[in-house]
C-alpha cells in the first residue's frame, strides 16, 4: 500500500464498504458521542467520517490531536446506518473505522478557525493565507479558477487560436498606467519594464504570420487598489487575430463567453448577442461606461429644460432626471432614504417630483416648475401617470457619476433589477483622444488603436471629434475588458502620435520594435484582453477580486504574508549600480 495513502477522502462511496484504505489529511473536525469519537478528515477532494472505539489503539491519540494537523489513518470502509447517512456529502454513505494512526505534520494554536468559518480581518486572512485557503470559500474560489482557465483554453484553442507565451522583461510602454521597473545589472542606468499588456508583442505575433494568438497572460501596473481591480499584478485572457475587424471579435468572444457563463453558472441567464451602446450614448443613458443593464431604468439629460430657469438649484446646470415608473405612492421615507444615498455618494442632495393622474407635479421641488417646464419634463422622461423623477443638478462628471448608482439603487428598490443574471453589452465607438487639464490633447484609450476614418480622419477632423475602433465588454457593471482594431500603418501611427504630442523620434524611440515591423508586410488585426480575475469574481458570485486570487496584495500593495516589498541592502543596490537617496522606511505590515 502507499505510504501516505490509497484513496483520497473525497474518494469513497458504497462500493468500497468492507475493504481496507489508507487515507491522508487535515482533521476538520471532531465529535465524542458516547464513548465514539468521530473526526471529520478533509483534503482537497472533500470530507470522510472517521470513527474510532474505545478499545481502538488510535482512540486516545486521535482524541487529544489538535485540529489541522495532517495525519495518516488506516481503516476499514463502513457502511453507515440509515440514520446517520449525510446527503450532502459524496462519502455521505460511509464511514472509516480507524485502525492505524500517525501524525504526519502537527499544528499549533491556529489564529482563526478553518472549520467554522469565523469572521476575521482580512489583514489577519492574507498574513495567513494558506490558512485562509483551506477555508471552504476560498479553496471553492480558486479550484474554480483553475476549471475556469481550462475551459478558456480548451474553447479558445477550439476556435483556432494558439496559446503562446510573450516576455516578462522589456520596455516601458503607455498604457495609461505606472510601470514597475527592474533594474538591469548587466546595463547599468538602464532599466526593464513589468508588461502592463503584452500589448506590443501579441501584435507582433499577428506580423510574424501567426494566424489567432491567446494566451493567459500575467499583469503588472502599479495602480491602486479597488474591490474590482487588484493592486500590483492581474491576469487577462489575453487574445488577437489576424485579417480581423471588430465583428470577427465580436463573434468570437461572445461565443466564448456565453459558453463559458452558462457552463459555470447554468441557474443564471446569460443572453447573446450582447447589445452595443455608443461610449457617449453610454454616458447619457446611465451616466457610466460601465451600466449595470441588469437595471432598465435610464437617465436622461434634462438641462435644456432649465437653461436660464429662475429656478436657481437647476438653472444652468448640468442636470440629469431619473424617471422611475410605478412608484410616485411610495412613502416619503423612501424618498428620503434615496436622498441619503445620493449624499453618501458625494451628492448636495437628490430633488424629486411625482407625476400624478392629471400630468401634475406634486413633491418638494415642483412649486418651482413652470407649467412649460413640467410639460416639457414629462415629454422628455417619458412619464407616465405614477412616475416619479428624481434630478441631480452640478458639474456633468460629478452628477453621472453618483446618477449612475442611483439608477440602480432605485431599481433594486422597486422590484426593476434583475437578479441572478448576466446582463453583457459591448461599449463602442470611444473619443481616440481627450483634452488634459493643461489643454494639450492625450489619447483616450488604447494609443495602438485604428482611428475610425483612418488618415483622412487624422488629417481632416478635429482630434476630439475622432472616434476609434475600440470597445469594451462590460457585466452587470463590471468592465471586463477593452480591444480595439490595431493600428498596422506606420504612416497612420506617426501621425496619430503626433497629435498626442509626440515627434517621429519618439515614435521610433520608444515603439521601434513595433513599427519597424510594420514596414515588412503587417496584416489588419484586432484585438481583447478580458480580465480573468474579473471573471472569476463574477461566476464566484464575489464582490471583491481578491476572493478569487491565491495570494493577492492588499489594498497597500504589500504582501504582508511574505513581506513584501522590503528594504535591499547596500551590496545589492550597488550590484545594481542604484544608491537610494535616503534611507527607506520600511513598509506598515499588517496586525493580527
Amino acid at each position: 500500500m502507499h505510504r501516505y495513502r490509497s484513496h483520497t477522502c473525497g474518494q469513497l462511496r458504497s462500493s468500497d464498504v468492507d475493504t481496507t484504505v489508507r487515507l491522508s489529511g487535515w482533521v476538520h473536525n471532531r465529535r465524542d458521542l458516547g464513548g465514539v469519537l468521530f473526526v471529520d478528515l478533509r483534503d482537497h477532494s472533500g470530507i470522510v467520517q472517521l470513527v474510532a472505539r474505545p478499545d481502538s489503539p488510535a482512540y486516545e491519540p486521535l482524541e487529544h490531536v489538535a485540529r489541522e494537523s495532517v495525519i495518516r489513518v488506516d481503516g476499514r470502509v463502513l457502511r453507515r446506518l440509515d440514520e446517520n447517512v449525510n446527503p450532502e456529502l459524496g462519502t455521505g454513505d460511509v464511514e472509516v473505522e480507524v485502525t492505524g494512526f500517525e501524525v504526519l505534520g502537527s499544528c499549533d494554536q491556529l489564529p482563526f478557525s478553518v472549520y467554522p468559518e469565523d469572521p476575521v480581518s482580512e489583514d489577519k486572512r492574507l498574513k495567513y493565507r494558506f490558512l485562509d485557503l483551506r477555508r471552504e470559500r476560498m479553496h471553492r474560489n480558486i479550484k474554480l479558477r483553475s476549471e475556469i482557465i481550462k475551459s478558456l483554453r480548451d474553447k479558445m484553442t477550439a476556435h483556432g487560436f494558439l496559446d503562446m507565451q510573450t516576455p516578462i522583461l522589456s520596455a516601458t510602454s503607455p498604457e495609461g498606467a505606472r510601470d514597475y521597473l527592474v533594474p538591469s545589472r548587466l546595463h547599468p542606468g538602464n532599466f526593464y519594464a513589468l508588461p502592463q499588456a503584452p500589448q506590443q508583442f501579441k501584435q507582433l505575433m499577428m506580423v510574424a504570420g501567426f494566424d489567432r494568438y491567446f494566451q493567459i497572460a500575467p499583469c503588472f501596473r502599479d495602480e491602486d487598489s479597488r474591490a474590482d481591480r487588484s493592486p500590483g499584478e492581474f491576469y487577462q485572457l489575453d487574445v488577437e487575430m489576424s485579417f480581423a475587424d471588430q465583428e470577427d471579435v465580436f463573434e468570437v468572444i461572445e461565443e466564448v463567453f456565453t459558453e463559458l457563463f452558462r457552463e459555470f453558472a447554468p441557474d443564471r441567464d446569460t443572453t447573446s448577442p450582447f447589445p452595443r451602446i455608443g461610449y457617449r450614448d453610454a454616458l447619457t443613458r446611465y451616466g457610466t461606461d460601465k451600466p449595470d443593464l441588469r437595471s432598465k431604468l435610464e437617465l436622461v439629460d434634462v438641462s435644456h429644460i432649465f437653461a436660464g430657469s429662475q429656478f436657481q438649484a437647476f438653472a444652468d446646470k448640468h442636470v440629469r432626471a431619473l424617471p422611475v415608473p410605478g412608484c410616485g405612492d411610495q412613502p416619503r421615507s423612501f424618498f428620503d432614504q434615496m436622498q441619503e444615498f445620493a449624499q453618501e455618494l458625494g451628492a448636495q442632495g437628490l430633488a424629486w417630483v411625482r407625476i400624478g393622474d392629471d400630468g401634475k407635479l406634486t413633491g418638494p421641488i415642483a412649486k418651482f416648475l413652470t407649467e412649460d417646464d413640467t410639460r416639457r419634463l414629462v415629454s422628455d422622461v417619458k412619464g407616465e401617470p405614477g412616475t416619479a423623477v428624481f434630478f441631480g443638478a452640478g458639474h456633468e462628471a460629478e452628477v453621472a457619476k453618483y446618477m449612475s448608482e442611483v439608477r440602480v439603487e432605485a431599481a433594486k428598490r422597486t422590484g426593476q433589477f434583475e437578479h441572478n443574471v448576466y446582463r453583457f453589452c459591448w461599449i463602442v465607438d470611444f473619443p481616440m483622444y481627450e483634452e488634459a487639464d493643461d489643454g494639450s490633447i492625450q489619447f483616450s484609450h488604447n494609443p495602438f488603436s485604428m482611428p475610425q476614418g483612418g488618415l483622412e480622419a487624422l488629417r481632416t477632423q478635429h482630434p476630439l471629434d475622432i472616434l476609434a475602433w475600440q470597445y469594451d465588454i462590460v457585466c452587470n457593471g463590471i468592465e471586463l475588458s477593452s480591444g480595439a482594431v490595431r493600428n498596422h500603418s506606420p504612416e497612420v501611427m506617426y501621425e496619430a502620435f503626433e497629435i498626442a504630442g509626440y515627434t517621429k523620434e519618439q515614435v521610433d524611440t520608444q515603439f521601434g520594435g513595433m513599427v519597424r515591423a510594420f514596414h515588412y508586410g503587417a496584416p489588419p488585426h484586432a484585438g481583447v484582453a478580458p480580465g480573468l480575475d474579473r471573471i472569476v469574481m463574477l461566476l464566484a458570485d464575489e464582490p471583491n477580486i481578491r476572493e478569487t486570487i491565491a495570494f493577492p496584495l492588499n489594498q497597500n500593495a504589500q504582501d504582508v504574508m511574505m513581506g513584501a516589498p522590503s528594504p535591499v541592502d547596500e551590496d545589492r543596490l550597488k550590484e545594481l549600480n542604484l544608491r537610494l537617496r535616503q534611507a527607506p522606511k520600511p513598509p506598515p505590515r499588517g496586525t493580527d
